[in-house]
């Protein structure tokens, strides 16, 4: 089914909006830093929450989630429901410490916990995980769709499509910085949410014998019970390429180990995330947008992982799996593979009709666009107060902080583009970038842990804990790559390779620390009381809700 006309002057008129939106709430221009990088601390709790999903949810989560419930099923929707409890423990315990401090970046607690040299090796780190990994995949996750859904398929407007959205999130986010970015996630989350549910309503009611929602849900349950399985056994479920699906999601690990690494890393210490939380009006406000992200999250597996098994549903044949001869041509990769990441533009592209098409774009733009724009506003501020300023030029006045934002934000997102079209044929991409951010990431979380929570870490502890945890990563990723029968490699799912790093690094810490300092606690130590983990009467109420609708969705979906 083609764009009409309509549908292009919806998307065109999504564009305006947004790109309007921005330059209004910018209008007077960013006079400081903590304008440009902070929107002068002046966000409020729905705001801070709105843009917390709007910056997380993008193509990675709608397009490669929903591959993932394509191959998987609702086990996948873990990321996103243990996220949700997630958020109130970042809130809780993180944000106090984090603002009191009066953070503009992550990297920057690590100076006031540890050193500068510590700092700097991190901050290097990140801006090199945003520019060749997030941006460059959002970008080539993001183009691929609009081509899909747009073109034919096969790539022929790509290039275009890479350079439009980099162009369309450069052009506001650069300019307004993050007060430009926060504002307009409020309009892109209420596009995204809207957009992904009608995609959802209208993908069941296709499989729907009466065309009914309910009917959409028991049809889909009937015809693929094993994808309605939120805690796997090894070989319950074998993805369309044949891969045992319990690798990916290895059983209790979704709630008792590696999946909490993931999420306490990505919610907690990953800058374009939690930036919009240090520039909330106050901890109480920062606390509230936590707990209505929170909420917002367990929403989000209706809109990216049901459309999925949606479309594998449509797509399998009377054997109930899905093969080269049952699915449809736009499934099947070069190789014979089935490309499970098409799940969601091919529903789009199939069954949305005119002037919907045009709105299910726009979401879909929404959530490319607004992650972007959050992960390059980030970029610029590690690198300009945490690089530029320390080492550069201490002296530089707002104006010329602002100036080197901006520029290197862009140059960011010149090596994406140039990046991006070289990746191809990633299979399920939301697996792929969980699985190689895992490498890092345990390390990471154990220096963040252990330097909030347990005062005797020294810097040389933390340090040593960050290259070990490196290569105790790399023992596990030897092992399915011809060495898994040697008696010294064990071969583990990524999941449970991401929580045993986490675990040997922390001890191997704590063990430094201790040797270093004879148990003493370490000068740069924080000191926490019970007044600093206080929280507000909406805050607690939230969090119980929260905890209460969780355990109720495991119990049915276990």
């Amino acid at each position: 089914m083609k764009f009409a006309t309509i549908d292009y002057l919806i998307f065109i008129a999504y564009g305006l909006i947004i790109i309007g939106i921005a330059f209004w709430v910018t209008r007077k221009g960013e006079k400081t830093s903590e304008d440009y990088f902070l929107a002068g601390k002046s966000l409020p709790w729905w705001a801070i929450g709105a843009s917390l999903i709007a910056a997380n949810i993008s193509a990675e989560q709608f397009i490669g989630m929903s591959g993932s419930g394509f191959a998987i099923g609702l086990a996948i929707a873990s990321y996103e429901w243990m996220a949700a409890i997630t958020l109130i423990i970042v809130g809780k315990f993180f944000l106090p410490i984090f603002l009191e401090k009066k953070l503009y970046t992550i990297p920057e607690f690590i100076e006031k916990r540890y050193s500068e040299r510590l700092k700097t090796i991190l901050a290097i780190f990140w801006i090199s995980l945003y520019v060749f990994v997030n941006l460059t995949s959002v970008l080539y996750l993001g183009a691929t769709a609009l081509d899909t859904i747009m073109g034919s398929g096969t790539g022929s407007i790509l290039l275009p499509c890479i350079i439009g959205l980099a162009l369309f999130a450069a052009l506001y986010s650069l300019w307004g910085g993050l007060a430009a970015v926060a504002w307009t996630d409020v309009i892109q989350v209420v596009l995204l949410i809207a957009g992904g549910l009608i995609t959802s309503f209208i993908a069941l009611s296709h499989v729907s014998p009466d065309g009914s929602l309910i009917g959409g849900f028991k049809a889909i349950y009937e015809h693929a019970p094993e994808k309605f399985s939120m805690i796997l056994e090894k070989g319950e479920i074998i993805t369309p390429n044949g891969k045992d699906a319990w690798w990916d999601l290895p059983g209790l690990a979704v709630l008792i180990g590696g999946l909490w690494v993931a999420n306490l890393y990505y919610w907690g210490f990953n800058q374009y995330i939690i930036q919009r939380t240090l520039a909330a009006k106050s901890l109480r406000e920062s606390q509230r947008g936590i707990a209505f992200a929170a909420f917002l999250k367990l929403l989000i597996p209706l809109i990216v992982v049901i459309p999925g098994i949606v479309a594998f549903v449509l797509n399998s044949g009377p054997d109930g799996l899905v093969t080269a001869q049952s699915a449809d041509p736009s499934f099947i990769g070069p190789k014979g593979n089935i490309i499970n990441d098409n799940a969601a533009p091919w529903l789009i592209s199939s069954f949305i009709p005119t002037g919907l098409k045009g709105l299910v774009l726009a979401a879909l733009s929404a959530a490319i666009v607004s992650s972007l724009a959050s992960m390059l506003n980030s970029t610029a501020t590690i690198f300009t107060m945490d690089i530029y300023k320390p080492y550069f030029n201490r002296q530089a006045t707002e104006g010329k902080l602002v100036s080197v934002g901006r520029l290197s934000a862009g140059v960011a997102l010149l090596v994406a583009v140039l990046l991006a079209p070289q990746l191809k044929n990633l299979g399920q991409v939301f697996q792929y970038i969980q699985e190689y951010t895992g490498i890092v990431s345990p390390g990471i979380l154990a220096v963040f842990m252990l330097g909030l929570f347990y005062k005797k870490t020294t810097n040389t502890a933390a340090v040593w804990g960050v290259l070990s945890s490196i290569l105790i990563a790399l023992y596990f990723k030897v092992a399915p790559n011809g060495w898994s029968d040697s008696a010294i490699f064990l071969e583990l799912p990524f999941m449970n390779q991401m929580f045993w790093t986490w675990i040997a690094t922390m001890l191997i810490i704590v063990l430094i620390s201790y040797l270093e300092n004879k148990g003493a606690d370490h000068e740069k130590g924080i000191t926490l009381t019970r007044e600093l983990f206080a929280t507000g009467r909406t805050f607690n109420i939230s969090a119980a809700i929260i905890c209460l609708i969780l355990v109720t969705l495991y119990f049915l979906f276990w």
